[in-house]
C-alpha cells in the first residue's frame, strides 16, 4: 500500500476545501528549501519534488507552503498501520509513506483480493487519504505495481512479464544506481533480466541482483510485522457500529468464550490479553489486561476488562462507534486441569483473580506480595515482589504456624536506635529506654532470641543480635534487640601518650511493633 500524498493529505484533512488549492511541503536541503511533497493540484502545475521553493514561487505566486514534519507523517503512518490490523495481523511499515501487508489466507473474508483492495481504498478515501494498492506474490512486485504503475493484482507466475516495462527504480534500488543504468541504456527491468549477471554485479553491486531476484520470486522476502502476531485471536464485525460500554463488554465476553475454546484444545491459558477497538473513523484503541496465572475463564476475562474500562474512562472515546472488536491472547502458557476440591471453591484461584482485578484497576506494578527468602536477618527474610511475577507453584501462606516464633505485626523499614537503656543485668532485657524522645518503663520482657547471619555467607558487617519482646505498663509492645559491636577510641595513658583501645559495646535498636 502506497499513501501517495501522505504529507499533503495530513495537512488537507484539517482544511475545509482539501485538494483544490496547490499545496507544497518544503524541507531544507543543503541550505535551501526544496519541495519534499505536493498535492495533485500542485503536480498538475508541473511542480516536482526536489524543486527549490524560490523557483516554484517564481512560477506560481499563489502556492500554499507548509513545513515538513517527518514525525507527524510517521505518526499518521503508524495510525494507518493500526487501522490495517482489521484486514491482517501481519502489517509492516515501509517508511516514509508505505505499508506492507501479508494477506495470505485473509482475502476470502472480504470477498476476494479485489474486493479487499477496493474496500481499503474507499475507507481510506473517507478519511482523506489517497492510497494505491498493489497485490502480488512477491513484495518487490507489489511494491513496484503500487508506486510505478496503476496498482492492481498480479497473478502468480506473471511477475516477470508485469515488471518488464517498468523502470529499474521500481526494484527499490538507490536512485543513483538507477541513473547510471539509464545512462548505459538500461531503462527497463526487461533490459536487466536479459543481461549477464556477473558484469551487472561487478559494476552496480550485488544489491541490484538481490532486488531483481526478490521481485521475480527467486529469493524469498518476508514481511516484518510491526506488532507480534498473537497465537489466539477472535474478532467480531458489526454492520452498524456500537458505542455503549455494555455492548462492548458483552462482545468481549462472547469473544472470550471463543478464545477459551481455542486455548482449551491446546491445553493453554492466557497470561496477557488485549482488546482492540476499531472505531468507524479509523482510530484504534488497544486495551491490555494481564493474569497472574494462565486464565481460561470467559467471565473472569470479562471482569478484567470491566476494571480496565473503568480506568480508561473518557480516554477511549467511541466517537461514531466501533465497527470491529478483536480479542487476542498475546501470551499463553501451559494450563493443565487441576482438581482442587470436591465442590468447594478454590481459594487460590479466587485470590489470584482478585489480584488480577486489582492490577487491572490500579496497575499491576502496584500489587505486591511478600515471598520468604533463605536468610536469617529479619529485614532480609522476606522480599516484596510484584504479585503477578510470583511463581504459580508458590502457595499463598494464609495460615500462621502455631509453632512458629512470634514476630511483630509491623516491621520498621530499618531498625531505629534507642538510647538511655538501663539493664538489671548486663545481658538481660532493659527496664527503661528512650525512643523517639519518649521514655518507656518495661513491665514484661521475653528473651533473648539470638539471630545471627548465615555462616556460609560473607556478611562480616552484620553482627549477631539478641532480640527481646517487651511490654510497658501502658500496653506498648515492641521488638527490640541488642547488638554488640567493637568500638575503637583513643585512651590517654599516665605518661600523656594516646593508645588505641578496642572495646565491645552494646547498642540497642527497636525493630518492630507488636499488636
Amino acid at each position: 500500500m502506497w499513501l501517495r500524498r501522505l504529507s499533503t493529505d495530513r495537512i488537507e484533512r484539517r482544511s475545509s476545501a482539501p485538494g483544490e488549492a496547490p499545496l507544497i511541503v518544503v524541507e531544507p536541503v543543503k541550505g535551501a528549501l526544496r519541495i519534499a511533497a505536493l498535492n495533485d493540484a500542485a503536480a498538475l502545475l508541473g511542480l516536482t519534488p526536489g524543486l527549490p521553493l524560490a523557483d516554484a514561487r517564481a512560477r506560481y505566486t499563489s502556492l500554499q507552503v507548509a513545513q515538513a514534519e517527518p514525525e507527524a507523517d510517521r505518526a499518521l503512518l503508524v495510525a494507518v498501520a493500526d487501522w490495517c490490523d482489521r484486514y491482517t495481523p501481519l502489517v509492516g511499515l515501509d517508511a516514509p509513506d508505505g505499508l506492507l501487508l501479508d494477506i495470505t489466507g485473509c482475502a476470502h473474508l472480504f470477498g476476494g483480493e479485489r474486493a479487499m483492495a477496493r474496500d481499503m481504498i474507499l475507507r481510506l478515501a473517507r478519511q482523506g487519504l489517497q492510497a494505491r494498492i498493489g497485490i502480488a506474490g512477491t513484495v518487490g512486485c507489489a511494491w513496484a505495481m503500487a508506486r510505478h504503475d496503476k496498482g492492481g493484482i498480479v497473478r502468480a507466475g506473471d511477475e516477470t512479464a508485469t515488471l518488464a516495462p517498468l523502470p529499474p527504480l521500481a526494484l527499490r534500488i538507490d536512485p543513483e544506481i538507477a541513473r547510471l543504468l539509464a545512462q548505459t541504456g538500461l531503462r527497463r527491468i526487461a533490459d536487466l533480466a536479459t543481461r549477464p549477471r556477473a558484469p551487472l554485479a561487478a559494476r552496480y553491486g550485488q544489491e541490484l541482483l538481490r532486488r531483481l531476484d526478490q521481485a521475480f520470486g527467486i529469493e524469498d522476502e518476508s514481511i516484518t510485522p510491526r506488532l507480534p502476531v498473537p497465537p489466539y485471536v477472535a474478532e467480531r464485525r458489526f454492520p452498524d457500529p456500537i458505542g455503549r460500554e455494555d455492548d462492548v463488554l458483552g462482545t468481549v465476553a462472547q469473544l472470550a468464550q471463543e478464545l477459551c475454546v481455542l486455548m482449551e484444545r491446546r491445553g493453554e491459558g492466557a497470561r496477557h490479553i488485549q482488546t482492540a477497538l476499531f472505531r468507524a473513523d479509523g482510530k484504534v484503541y488497544r486495551i491490555d489486561a494481564g493474569a497472574g496465572q494462565p486464565l481460561r475463564d470467559p467471565e473472569r476475562i470479562r471482569r478484567l476488562f470491566l476494571e480496565r474500562f473503568a480506568v480508561v474512562g473518557d480516554a477511549c472515546d467511541p466517537g461514531f462507534g466501533y465497527d470491529m472488536i478483536r480479542l487476542s491472547a498475546l501470551v499463553a502458557d501451559r494450563m493443565d486441569p487441576v482438581q482442587s476440591g470436591l465442590g468447594a471453591p478454590d481459594p487460590q484461584a479466587a485470590l489470584t483473580h482478585l489480584i488480577d482485578r486489582l492490577g487491572a484497576r490500579l496497575g499491576r506494578q502496584r500489587i505486591a506480595r511478600l515471598v520468604t527468602q533463605d536468610k536469617h536477618i529479619p529485614e532480609a527474610a522476606v522480599a516484596m515482589v510484584p504479585a503477578h511475577q510470583a511463581s504459580p507453584s508458590t502457595p499463598w501462606e494464609d495460615e500462621q504456624d502455631s509453632l512458629a516464633l512470634i514476630r511483630p505485626t509491623r516491621m520498621l523499614a530499618a531498625p531505629e536506635r534507642i538510647d538511655g537503656v538501663l539493664n538489671e543485668v548486663p545481658d538481660g532485657a532493659p527496664v527503661r529506654f528512650t525512643w523517639r524522645d519518649a521514655f518507656y518503663h518495661v513491665a514484661i520482657a521475653e528473651g533473648p532470641e539470638r539471630i545471627a547471619p548465615e555462616w556460609w555467607r560473607d556478611e562480616s558487617n552484620v553482627h549477631p543480635r539478641d532480640y527481646f519482646r517487651i511490654e510497658t505498663g501502658e500496653g506498648f509492645r515492641a521488638w527490640i534487640f541488642r547488638q554488640d559491636r567493637l568500638c575503637k577510641f583513643k585512651q590517654i595513658q599516665d605518661d600523656g601518650t594516646e593508645k588505641d583501645v578496642v572495646e565491645l559495646k552494646a547498642h540497642w535498636f527497636l525493630h518492630g511493633l507488636m499488636a
